[in-house]
């Protein structure tokens, strides 16, 4: 009861600030049901003067905190949930907010490292740039006589008791929402929250983005267009994060990159080839690839800053990315569709020719197009709109995928507006192809199946002998019924009789509210 009454409360204060920054005044009122209406009109009188300009849900996120912040980011990359209109709203959501003061930052440090910050670092500037998690200074450290410039990335102080507190409000709406709504279940909203809330937790442990420069940086160590900065682990803890600094151009900055000469068009195709093969090849992509994050060094290479957004790919996603993307380059539709069914994606009950015509009715206009108006991003949109007629379930890491290829193919055509898309993809596209399942990749496959039938093999009187244990408990449980205590009963019925007292006071409230705010996001 108290947990329901809690979460109630702050939702109501969520709700108040998206009424104060006229968020609900975008909606059409013949959309939502009397009692709504009704709220609606509530909510338009303390509406606070101005408001009506300019980007309303943006600015009640960044009022409700670093949480909600995080989340309007998330939703960003989810258009299957909040709709491709207010996905692309959000895209444009910043997360910058002031930075704390220097003086938390040195404690932070040196708490963090158990030194004195002077013996850590020689020097340590005021903060560079800030967000919702961490901001991060410019340093300089002396190793062997020699003083090098770095990057120190310092945790917010308190900021994940912040997180935990709003993050268990998203979980309260997000099962209220699946226990009643089957559009809900079906986009697995619980699940979403629960993706939100595993990338938040590995942003906010700095050592694990740390683990995710030091893995990339194997993964590239011999690409020639790209490169990660050096991670300086005797400084890195939970709060801290310290690396190597980076003198590049950032590839926001067009002015300087052509003062510099660079050769815009061939920018493009590396920002373009090193995403895919990361995708692809490795199963491990940054998915912040904004172009704030990219710098080009003196040697001409991309350097990526920021890894506390990554994503990634098992073998099946890397093939299915694969072929779906030759299946459109070589026009072979049944082939795309074909891939959808074997990777588990599209129900079988549907028809794979059925399928395969909607997979051209979204190929066959590519082909009559011009290489600048072909957007591979674009496509994956579509396929996914698709994919949902025929009951494919959200598919969170394609997502995320699909979102990261938008900004990134976005970033390249900024540099080469005639940028042939499927030209730049298919070396990387058919060179994993050939890899994995050619020859060689079907003997590698072969291979692997092998010593996974053996450990499953290896494993079998141990599985025999917990089957033969369930199938004894079921028949008692069978011939003997399952026996409750008195005790348990009582605590049962006490619990439901709370429960039944407060949902419906909990339903009224968040239909009224979130309902509300979803009609009024779907309509920005």
């Amino acid at each position: 009861m108290i947990s329901a009454t809690t979460h109630i409360a702050r939702l109501a204060r969520a709700a108040y600030v998206f009424a104060r920054e006229g968020v609900f005044g975008v909606v059409d009122p013949a959309l939502v049901p009397p009692p709504g209406q009704l709220l609606l009109r509530l909510a338009r009188l303390i509406e606070r003067p101005g408001s009506k300009s300019g980007p309303r849900l943006s600015r009640a996120l960044t009022r409700l905190g670093p949480a909600y912040l995080k989340l309007g980011q998330f939703l960003a990359t989810r258009p299957d949930v909040v709709g491709v209109v207010m996905a692309k709203d959000l895209e444009s959501l910043q997360d910058r907010l002031p930075p704390f003061s220097q003086t938390e930052a040195e404690a932070v440090i040196a708490q963090s490292l158990e030194r004195p910050l002077a013996q850590a670092f020689v020097t340590l500037g005021p903060p560079v740039a800030a967000a919702s998690i961490a901001q991060v200074h410019r340093g300089e450290i002396e190793r062997k006589g020699v003083r090098r410039q770095v990057a120190v990335k310092v945790l917010r102080p308190n900021v994940a008791s912040r997180f935990r507190r709003d993050l268990s409000d998203f979980f309260f709406v997000a099962h209220k929402a699946e226990a009643h709504s089957a559009e809900a279940r079906r986009l697995r909203l619980v699940e979403v929250i629960n993706t939100m809330s595993r990338s938040v937790a590995m942003e906010m442990d700095l050592r694990l983005e740390a683990a995710a420069l030091s893995e990339m940086a194997e993964n590239t160590n011999d690409d020639p267009d790209f490169r990660v900065p050096a991670v300086d682990w005797d400084r890195t803890t939970h709060n801290v994060l310290t690396m190597e600094w980076v003198d590049g151009i950032p590839l926001n900055d067009r002015i300087r990159l052509e003062q510099a000469q660079v050769d815009l068009p061939d920018l493009g195709r590396k920002v373009i080839q090193s995403f895919l093969r990361h995708a692809l090849r490795d199963g491990f992509f940054h998915a912040d690839m904004h172009p704030g994050n990219l710098f080009l060094d003196d040697t001409g290479r991309l350097v990526a800053v920021d890894f506390g957004i990554m994503g990634r790919l098992g073998q099946k996603e890397r093939r299915f990315l694969a072929e779906i993307l030759l299946g459109f380059i070589t026009r072979d539709y049944r082939r795309v569709a074909e891939v959808h069914f074997e990777a588990g994606y599209v129900p079988g009950h549907h028809s794979v020719e059925n399928f395969a015509q909607a997979i051209r009715a979204i190929g066959e206009p590519i082909h009559n197009r011009t290489a600048e108006e072909i957007s591979m991003a674009r496509l994956l949109t579509l396929l996914l709109e698709v994919t949902g007629l025929f009951d494919m379930q959200t598919r969170p890491e394609l997502i995320l995928l699909q979102k990261t290829m938008v900004v990134v193919e976005g970033v390249a055509r900024g540099f080469d507006p005639k940028l042939d898309i499927w030209k730049i993809a298919d070396p990387v596209v058919r060179e994993w192809i050939e890899r994995n399942l050619g020859p060689v990749g079907r003997i590698q496959g072969a291979m692997s199946g092998a010593g996974e039938l053996a450990r499953v093999l290896a494993h079998l009187p141990d599985i025999a002998s917990r089957a033969v244990a369930v199938l004894g408990n079921l028949e008692k449980m069978t011939r003997e019924g399952v026996m409750l205590s008195q005790e348990t009963i009582a605590t049962m019925g006490r619990t439901e009789v709370r429960k039944n007292r407060w949902r419906t006071i909990a339903l009224w409230i968040i239909a009224a509210t979130f309902i509300g705010i979803l009609i009024a996001v779907r309509n920005l």
